[in-house]
């Protein structure tokens, strides 16, 4: 069946939630029509988060295995290395080759069935209908987003038809995607700014300080300039962060926006926490030769060291580590969207790439600093040496967050093993494969 079909049948994935405001059931067969009331759209609205949270853990544990920062030794599945490091990417199913899709397009279909509706909800004021537009538009851009960060080497389809009998729609460019992207966030940004006060439903506590219309907007705009980052758009990068969180200089380098997880009643536990002595997900082992020294010249990079610990070594096809995650401690740990720590170091790559070593310094000894326990980093030689740093530091700030080091490699052209790119030789007694991007899955490309 063809994926994009399967989505607006299914509507929204997942149970719902004791954290996310669910006053209907959004499984229904058709979760809203015409006159939908506050409850159907806080439902749809919310279905939108459940549908993706079903794919943001398990985008980071593929792609990070990909980006060389996670290893999973798991007896019951060997396919987290016999094809994601070893073999061939399989495109049919939803998982593995044919992963980081489905759940995307399920958000983003039912965000047109709601968008569709919404002019007709007469229990919502103007103000609340632009407000959920632009919330919905927002969310549609992350789904978007992260499909082509996943699939960034093929052509993906964008205009998603809430007719399950209409014909599918016509792959585009990434070029035209990520145009589509941007629209997206700045039809939401009008949106949002005409939005009122108040959302008209409640979002999970991951979204606390940015559960208002005007709120949003700064998450809408940090997300503006991470895809101008991956544009090569410096200007509109620093443009976008004058929008965003980034503005309150006090904040923590923690504060973002977060996908929860919860133990509760239907709720859905984030299956990234295990017992990091004898859990299936390992840290890559070249991360302890890569992290830096803190400033006592002994302890190692605060960020490795508050994120991994020692375990027992496991040795799988000449894949091993003796390193084990504490990044997630709880079930209930959320994992970032997007951060302060990220907006930093954004900004940082603006002003690298802009030719402005000097500020891109000052931004990268924040976060090195702040984080990382370390000495502040010598000036740069160059613009390749502010680079390589800058990428250091997105790797241990971000790590096990989204995949950003496959991201960040790729976009860099440093995708490859050492010596040819930054990717250390992992395999001991074997060849190994770096994929740049993973395949659309057969089922989207044989119904074309």
């Amino acid at each position: 069946m063809r994926h994009w079909r399967f989505a607006l049948l299914a509507s929204f994935l997942g149970a719902g939630a004791c954290n996310f405001d669910l006053n209907t059931n959004p499984n229904s067969p058709d979760p809203i029509g015409e006159n939908p009331s506050r409850g159907l759209v806080s439902a749809n609205a919310n279905g939108m988060l459940i549908a993706i949270r079903q794919d943001v853990q398990d985008f980071a544990l593929d792609v990070g295995i990909l980006g060389r920062e996670v290893l999973r030794i798991d007896g019951s599945d060997p396919r987290f290395i016999s094809e994601l490091l070893i073999g061939s990417l399989d495109a049919g199913g939803d998982a593995f080759g044919g992963d980081h899709w489905f759940d995307q397009y399920t958000a983003i279909g039912g965000g047109n069935r709601l968008l569709a509706v919404l002019p007709t909800a007469e229990a919502l004021t103007d103000a609340e209908k632009s407000a959920t537009a632009g919330f919905v538009r927002t969310i549609q851009a992350y789904s978007f987003l992260m499909v082509l960060n996943a699939h960034t080497q093929d052509s993906i389809p964008i205009d998603i038809p809430i007719d399950i009998t209409a014909p599918p729609p016509p792959f585009v460019s990434n070029v035209a995607a990520y145009d589509h992207v941007v629209s997206l966030l700045d039809l939401a940004r009008t949106d949002l700014q005409a939005g009122g006060a108040a959302f008209p439903f409640t979002l999970p506590p991951g979204f606390t300080g940015f559960n208002t219309p005007a709120a949003f907007v700064q998450f809408n705009r940090a997300l503006r300039a991470r895809v101008a980052a991956y544009r090569l758009d410096w200007a509109g990068v620093l443009a976008a962060l004058t929008e965003s969180f980034l503005v309150d200089p006090a904040a923590p380098l923690d504060r973002g926006v977060y996908m929860d997880y919860g133990t509760g009643a239907g709720d859905f536990a984030n299956p990234l926490s295990q017992d990091p002595t004898a859990g299936e997900n390992f840290a890559h082992q070249q991360l302890d030769t890569l992290a830096q020294l803190q400033t006592d010249g002994v302890t190692q990079d605060r960020r490795f060291v508050t994120k991994t610990v020692s375990r027992a070594s496991s040795t799988t096809n000449g894949f091993s580590s003796d390193l084990g995650w504490i990044r997630y401690p709880s079930p209930s740990s959320p994992i970032p969207l997007i951060k302060v720590e990220e907006l930093i170091l954004l900004r940082a790559e603006a002003n690298i790439n802009l030719g402005d070593l000097t500020t891109g310094l000052t931004d990268i000894n924040t976060v090195r600093q702040t984080s990382g326990g370390l000495p502040p980093a010598a000036p740069f030689v160059d613009q390749t040496a502010a680079i390589t740093e800058l990428l250091y530091n997105r790797l241990f700030s971000l790590l096990y967050e989204g995949g950003h080091r496959w991201i960040d490699l790729r976009r860099y052209g440093r995708l490859a093993v050492f010596p040819a790119g930054d990717l250390p030789i992992s395999r001991a007694d074997g060849p190994e494969v770096v994929f740049s991007t993973f395949p659309v899955p057969r089922d989207e490309v044989l119904a074309r």
